[in-house]
């Protein structure tokens, strides 16, 4: 049995003993174990974290670009001194195996360099000349404090790769709601922050109820929240925060489609869908679990499918040979399989069973073995719907047209992605697809961090995504400086400019 920690806000630099009487017990999905009692920071609490990042943000902007990029960099280099560290605690409150933990961490890292380039995403333009004598010149500058809330998939990535690095980069502060299931990565991640230089304000991080949540977003002093999570409580955020004039920027539910071909090669088809459906559990919205199969190549694929989703390795998160960890919690193992038993019922053949697994010394663990099912038709909810979990569903077409339109008439379009040989179908996938990142012979197309994390429809609510230069254009606004000079003779003859506004 681990110990079983209390854990605490971090808030203006230092870990501050909460005084509520609410906790949240975190668990170890691999052993079902306690592993921390979270604690639900108490509105007052809340208050001191958002008042302590105001209170940090006229320094913090006033300090040169280079300078707040200097903290990333030393903290990079923290993030690469402690990779399993913080890869076995990803691992420890997550479930994700191994190398899917590294993975996370990775992503953070790679979240802190793309900021490192702040300097140059945060150049303006100019133009001398507007008009005679006129020269205007754009600037971007911070906002003040931001809100990052953030669910338990990802608990290194989003809110340290995501969010943190550019915000800060780009001179506001800001106050991270971590998951209450997987708070403890933030928290470790926040430390070193602290350790690389970064003045006590800057960067906070709580935990807390929807209550407290609602407060956040509502908060006069929080000019913009970043959300990751479910569409339901992203349109709730988008309202409320955006009704009390803050930017937002909402990234929700995918039920991410791959279309298969007749000309793809099965095995390496089947096996780069493996990774992408049952890859972190399939708690990702990136996941792959739904494959449109052509029909004259649907049973060799499902057939090569099921042969290597035998083969993962079902196991505790923290054994590098395990190559299915376990799903969050037990209450999410629930819901998973009533949504196979629901495909089940609405006709959809169950070609590969993940319910009844017993890891041997990990009976109390939260597993789910890779689960296929077949014959899926539209109107199914099984196909429709973000599952979350292990779970593929196999729906078949008779051509590329029906497949696309199969695709393009799901609500969610995060991903999606053809397996090919044919270069016009991919080239006419690529432009008439709904998807935002889209993979040609690519099972999970997820840019690297200088571009952006751009899903579309019901997977994303806002302006301005995420990454890329949409990054640094969501955490400034700009500003537009015009001037005008006159030589000293002219200013002995003019005391007042008599430019009208026109050019």
């Amino acid at each position: 049995m681990s110990e079983i920690k209390t854990l605490q806000p971090f808030i203006n630099g230092a870990y501050c003993k909460s005084e509520t009487d609410k906790f949240t017990d975190a668990y170890n999905p691999s052993t079902g174990e306690v592993i921390a009692r979270v604690p639900s920071c108490t509105v007052k609490e809340v208050d001191f974290a958002i008042e302590s990042a105001k209170k940090a943000f006229p320094a913090w902007a006033a300090t040169p670009v280079l300078k707040r990029v200097e903290v990333l960099h030393r903290l990079r280099s923290l993030l690469v001194d402690k990779m399993d560290e913080l890869t076995y605690l990803v691992a420890f409150e997550n479930g994700k195996a191994w190398e899917e933990a590294k993975g996370d961490v990775l992503k953070a890292k790679e979240g802190t360099e793309h900021a490192i380039a702040a300097p140059e995403l945060l150049m303006g333009e100019s133009l001398m000349q507007t008009s005679t004598g006129f020269d205007s010149v754009l600037y971007r500058e911070p906002l003040g404090v931001f809100a990052g809330i953030t669910p338990f998939n990802f608990p290194a990535m989003i809110p340290m790769g995501w969010m943190a690095p550019m915000c800060i980069a780009c001179g506001n502060t800001m106050v991270i709601k971590a998951s209450s299931q997987t708070p403890q990565s933030a928290l470790r991640i926040v430390e070193l922050y602290k350790e690389a230089g970064l003045p006590d304000g800057v960067l906070n991080v709580i935990t807390c109820t929807r209550t407290e949540v609602n407060h956040i977003i509502q908060h006069k002093d929080v000019k913009g929240i970043s959300f990751v999570g479910t569409t339901g409580a992203g349109l709730h955020i988008y309202s409320t925060a955006g009704a009390a004039g803050k930017r937002v920027q909402c990234l929700c539910e995918a039920k991410n489609h791959a279309l298969v071909l007749n000309d793809a090669p099965v095995g390496r088809t089947a096996a780069g869908i493996i990774n992408s459906a049952y890859g972190c559990a399939g708690e990702r919205c990136m996941a792959l679990p739904v494959v449109v199969a052509q029909e004259d190549i649907a049973d060799d694929l499902v057939a090569a499918i099921v042969e290597q989703a035998k083969k993962l390795k079902i196991g505790p998160a923290y054994d590098k040979t395990t190559g299915l960890g376990p799903v969050i919690s037990a209450k999410h193992r629930d819901l998973v399989i009533n949504w196979i038993e629901t495909g089940i019922k609405e006709g959809a053949k169950l070609v590969l069973d993940g319910r009844n697994v017993t890891v041997p010394g990990f009976e109390k663990g939260y597993y789910l073995g890779p689960t296929v099912l077949d014959y899926v038709k539209p109107g199914m909810t099984v196909g429709d719907r973000e599952i979350f979990g292990p779970v593929l569903c196999i729906k078949r077409v008779k051509d590329f047209e029906e497949g696309l339109q199969l695709m393009n008439a799901n609500p969610y379009a995060n991903g999606s992605v053809i397996f090919t040989q044919n270069g016009y179908f991919a080239r006419e996938f690529a432009h008439r697809t709904d998807g935002g990142m889209v993979g040609v012979n690519v099972g999970i197309p997820v840019p690297i961090g200088i571009f952006p994390f751009s899903g579309h429809k019901n997977s994303f609510i806002g302006d301005l995504h995420c990454l890329g230069k949409d990054g640094a254009r969501f955490y400034t606004e700009t500003k537009v400086v015009t001037t005008r000079w006159f030589d000293e003779a002219e200013s002995r003859r003019r005391t007042v400019s008599t430019w009208d506004g026109t050019i």
